[in-house]
């Protein structure tokens, strides 16, 4: 087994310290940290990913390795940004107004960031206004919107409209998710994407850029 597989594995079995510690390894041996993000972590959140699809893991393993994940990219960033690497690109992320829950939200960030992609996220309760200034203020390229009440879904129709409102709607991707959402919703509220779990979400949104 190789350097990248090992990686690759250590991320998979979800082991932080013992991730990290390897990653800074290859750092000092003079190993690319761009070629420790493609050829080792960014394959292991997709073998995570596809797992997770088929139901061979659950929601808790894939936030052990996601967690685990964060931990090498907070080794790898200064490396990337010293070799001037940037991100593929920039997604938004909130769960919307009047909505507070934060662990699917938070799930998809780590899944999207695996992929190579910069995510702001801008918490839990986050009103329309606050989307639109966001926009204005990081030129994502996707913003994604999360629901997990019936009573908030309301609300991503709410910050697409305001988008639109402010003439911004066409300058972004928008992904909407969350347990009451559905496709037929996300088609009515004029929304991009439907993504029904954080692996797909990250897949949709690495495909924005392929």
């Amino acid at each position: 087994m190789n350097r990248f597989e090992d990686i690759s594995a250590l991320l998979q079995r979800g082991r932080p310290r013992e991730l990290s510690a390897l990653v800074q390894e290859e750092l000092a041996d003079g190993t690319a940290a761009n070629d420790i993000l493609i050829k080792a972590l960014i394959p292991g959140m997709s073998a995570v990913g596809e797992r997770f699809k088929k139901n061979e893991i659950f929601v808790p393993e894939v936030l052990i390795t996601a967690r685990a994940m964060n931990a090498a990219l907070n080794v790898l960033k200064p490396a990337l940004a010293q070799a001037g690497v940037e991100p593929v690109g920039t997604a938004l992320i909130c769960t919307v107004k009047g909505d507070l829950h934060d662990i699917g939200k938070n799930l998809v960030k780590m899944m999207i960031e695996g992929t190579g992609i910069q995510v702001i996220d801008l918490g839990v309760d986050c009103p329309p206004e606050r989307v639109v200034e966001a926009v204005k203020e990081y030129k994502p390229d996707i913003v994604c919107l999360s629901a997990l009440l019936t009573t908030t879904m309301v609300a991503q129709k709410e910050t697409i409209d305001a988008l639109k409102a402010a003439g911004l709607r066409d300058t972004v991707k928008i992904m909407v998710g969350g347990a009451p959402v559905t496709q037929a919703f996300a088609d009515e509220i004029g929304a991009d994407a439907y993504t029904p779990d954080a692996a797909t979400a990250a897949e949709w949104a690495r495909a924005c850029f392929a």
